[in-house]
């Protein structure tokens, strides 16, 4: 796969240029355009595809690589990982970025989508947003640490309002829950 076909520029095209394409491509193959449409699958593993050429780019100009791709160990291993986070295999996933001395802004990318995959909330926003700080021209890091925070602030704002202060242990709220439901039961 040539990153420079993927993004439909030349070899020679200026960091501008490279940017714009792929800003029109992320665009073009939102996951946000494609709900609830049979195409939702292939502009996924388009996005993908236009994701990984633009790491490719960017990451071989920044090494010195020139108009090259890099060749390095990280990039493949990378590539690996997103496979293995986009099939399900978080255990391969987290043991080639357990094994990796690289901590990049992909490394901490990588790591809190697969935090994220597991379930790990919290973890996945502080290294999201390691990723956005270190990188913060990549779109891919802004948008997922933004989709992870707003949803985040759908699940507070879902709460709020219904008697119980964000600062109460999830303890005394099954407590109270617990004791209403008691009084209700002895009541009838």
């Amino acid at each position: 796969m040539n990153p420079y076909e993927v993004l439909g520029i030349s070899e020679n095209a200026s960091e501008e240029e490279i940017k714009r394409a792929y800003k029109e491509l992320v665009k073009k193959y939102h996951p946000d355009k494609y709900q609830n449409n049979p195409l939702a699958d292939l502009a996924e593993e388009k996005l993908q595809e236009v994701n990984e050429a633009y790491d490719m780019i960017m990451k071989g100009r920044a090494s010195g690589y020139g108009n090259s791709t890099p060749r390095g160990s990280g990039n493949a291993d990378y590539m690996q990982v997103r496979r293995y986070i986009d099939a399900g295999n978080l255990r391969a996933a987290e043991k080639i970025l357990n094994s990796t001395n690289d901590r990049s802004a992909e490394w901490f990318f990588l790591s809190g989508m697969l935090s994220y995959r597991k379930g790990w909330y919290d973890d996945a926003v502080n290294k999201l947003q390691t990723a956005t700080n270190m990188d913060p021209n990549n779109m891919e890091y802004s948008q997922a640490y933004g989709r992870i925070i707003n949803m985040g602030g759908g699940y507070q704002n879902q709460a709020y309002g219904r008697g119980y202060r964000s600062n109460d242990d999830m303890c005394c709220q099954a407590l109270q829950c617990y004791i209403c439901a008691d009084c209700c039961v002895d009541c009838i």
